[in-house]
């Protein structure tokens, strides 16, 4: 922690979606007091709902890239690992080298949506992230 704040690093499978909006989500919120990452298991790239849905928020989208867990682990530590979906929570590092926390927020992958929900389905996401977020937030000293 170089500058101060804290790791936090999300995780999810393909790091299109849900762990992607609470890497912006958790920098628009506080940025000045944790550095927020997201990393898949299988990265397949930003989907562009996830950026429509916080360009409606004006929240920053410039920076995120889909990313594999191989590119953080043994490589930066963090001091919180919080995992968004339940194949994530399965197969992927639990422990991670130097985080001390480990939470997992079960959010619904609104990629698996077809068709004309799709685009409420990544708001839904969006906000169900936030809230947890923030509530997180909230309790963290």
């Amino acid at each position: 922690m170089p500058d101060g704040r804290e790791r936090v690093l999300f995780l999810c499978t393909g790091n299109s979606a849900r762990s992607q909006l609470a890497e912006a989500l958790l920098r628009h919120h506080a940025g000045d007091r944790f550095d927020a990452h997201s990393a898949g298991a299988d990265p397949i790239g930003v989907r562009p709902e996830t950026v429509a849905v916080l360009d409606e928020r004006s929240i920053d989208t410039s920076g995120l890239r889909s990313k594999p867990i191989d590119e953080y682990l043994g490589k930066v530590h963090f001091q919180y690992l919080i995992t968004v979906c339940a194949v994530t929570e399965e197969h992927c590092p639990r422990i991670w080298p130097g985080a001390s926390n480990h939470l997992h927020w079960p959010v619904e992958d609104p990629a698996l949506v077809v068709g004309d929900g799709r685009l409420e389905a990544f708001r839904a996401a969006r906000d169900d992230i936030e809230g947890r977020i923030l509530e997180w937030l909230s309790g963290v000293v």
